[in-house]
């Protein structure tokens, strides 16, 4: 069976206005030696009145003044696509330009829709994103690759092959009807060394143009992965501007430890509660589709450098507690525990989501109460009303932040929920809950979401676990 590597490049490896695709060439050229290679592309980042933005910001931003009324305009969008373009070669150049601005008129209609209908939504939106961002980005880059004499081909959006359901702004991967449209990216991976395709976006049976969640193209690489992991030896690779460290290195400055491998469990867990190495639903839909690949995590920049990702993991060696991790703004919901397996189940089947934590229940005035620790205060705020009709007396609380430690094997640390809890007491902050279960590979701790509460409780975690024995 030969070899398919799926590679995801997102925009800080992109870089602004195209800085880093020769290190990208680089990269594309050592990776296609010894494998057929997909690679994923996001939106680029540009930089504008100083700072450094993704076009996906930009557009979202010509989307809101469209739907107040004010004239959206792509100039910022024309003048990243023109820096990039200077990395094609004269042979290739005008069909790259006629490539540009065939996608960006798409892009234009779209934010005009938006402009005469009031509205920045559902496909308007996911075309205006789409065809200024991932998908043109993904046709550009097949361009910079011929003009370096590699064998390539874009996917056309016609032809694409991520089918999702009918949520249009935070779709979901139908991985059965996926399979059905393969035929045409099937095609392209055998007749070229490299194949690129847009990320974040996917299509209905309908050919209706939706896109995921931030962050979504993680998982348009894992859903590839999925649709070709009987057909080649599939593996993914993640270019980022760093392998997995034990802490975000923008808190943690100092002790940190490089994080040589991660399970599925760990990187999923890890990816929830604030560390981007990659998005969790990535991960979750790999598991839940019984798909077993090795996943890297590769310092773009030093590509000895990297992080496996794998569902069984060799022998563990290094400090067992490999992360801390913190996230903001979550929320806690309280639920008479007879009524919550109603709403996991509407969470699961109509709202397909799962970015909540169940904690240990407890009881009072005989009543038996469940929590949920939502990690998405905002997502909680909007769906206030779903959430409280399941049960007219549950309460909400917002304002909450967790520090996470993570490991599988944590069990085999001593005194770590005591001595890490002490630490953040040390620090001035109060400990509102406390999760601690063998079975979870995790421990959170609840503190309130206030000034630098994460980031000093972080630090003084991280700082702690460096200090502890194990066995």
């Amino acid at each position: 069976m030969n070899n398919l590597i799926i590679a995801k490049f997102g925009g800080s490896a992109i870089g602004s206005d195209g800085e880093s695709i020769p290190q990208i060439l680089e990269r594309i050229n050592n990776l296609k030696k010894d494998s057929k290679l997909i690679t994923v592309f996001s939106a680029p980042l540009t930089t504008h009145n100083g700072k450094r933005r993704s076009l996906t910001d930009v557009i979202l931003e010509q989307g809101k003044n469209a739907e107040n009324g004010i004239k959206p305009s792509l100039d910022i969008v024309k003048t990243c696509y023109q820096k990039i373009v200077q990395l094609v070669n004269d042979e290739n150049k005008d069909n790259c330009q006629k490539d540009i601005d065939v996608h960006l008129e798409k892009s234009q209609k779209a934010l005009e829709d938006a402009l005469e209908n009031g509205e920045f939504v559902d496909e308007i939106r996911s075309k205006a994103l789409a065809f200024s961002g991932e998908i043109l980005m993904s046709h550009v880059m097949n361009h910079i690759l011929r003009s370096n004499d590699i064998k390539t081909d874009a996917v056309e959006f016609e032809d694409w092959p991520i089918i999702t359901d009918n949520n249009i702004e935070s779709t979901n991967f139908l991985k059965f009807e996926s399979n059905e449209r393969i035929g045409k990216i099937e095609e392209l991976v055998k007749n070229n060394q490299v194949v690129t395709i847009g990320g974040f976006i996917g299509k209905t049976v309908d050919g209706v143009t939706t896109t995921y969640e931030r962050g979504g193209s993680d998982r348009t690489a894992a859903d590839l992965g999925i649709l070709f992991h009987k057909k080649y030896e599939t593996s993914i690779d993640f270019e980022k501007d760093s392998s997995v460290v034990s802490a975000d290195p923008k808190i943690v400055k100092e002790g940190l430890r490089e994080v040589i491998q991660l399970s599925y469990n760990e990187a999923r867990l890890a990816g929830m509660f604030g560390m981007k190495i990659l998005d969790p639903i990535a991960i979750k839909e790999i598991v839940e589709h019984g798909v077993d690949m090795p996943i890297k995590i590769t310092n773009i920049k030093n590509p000895e450098k990297i992080t496996i990702i794998k569902r069984q993991l060799d022998e563990q060696k290094g400090h067992p507690i490999k992360i801390v991790t913190g996230k903001e703004n979550c929320a806690i919901f309280r639920i008479e525990t007879n009524s919550i397996q109603k709403l996991l189940t509407s969470l699961e089947k109509d709202k397909r989501y799962s970015e909540f934590i169940i904690l240990s229940p407890f009881t009072k005035d005989g009543v038996e109460l469940s929590r949920i620790l939502f990690l998405d205060g905002d997502y909680v705020k909007r769906n206030e009303k779903y959430l409280l009709g399941f049960d007219s007396l549950a309460t909400i609380t917002y304002n909450r932040g967790v520090i996470t430690l993570i490991g599988d094997e944590m069990w085999r640390v001593q005194q770590v929920a005591s001595r890490t809890s002490a630490k953040i007491g040390e620090s001035g902050l109060n400990i509102l809950n406390m999760d601690a279960q063998e079975e979870t590979s995790r421990i959170l701790i609840v503190v309130e979401d206030a000034e630098e509460n994460i980031r000093k409780a972080i630090i003084a975690v991280h700082d702690e676990i460096s200090k502890i024995n194990f066995i």
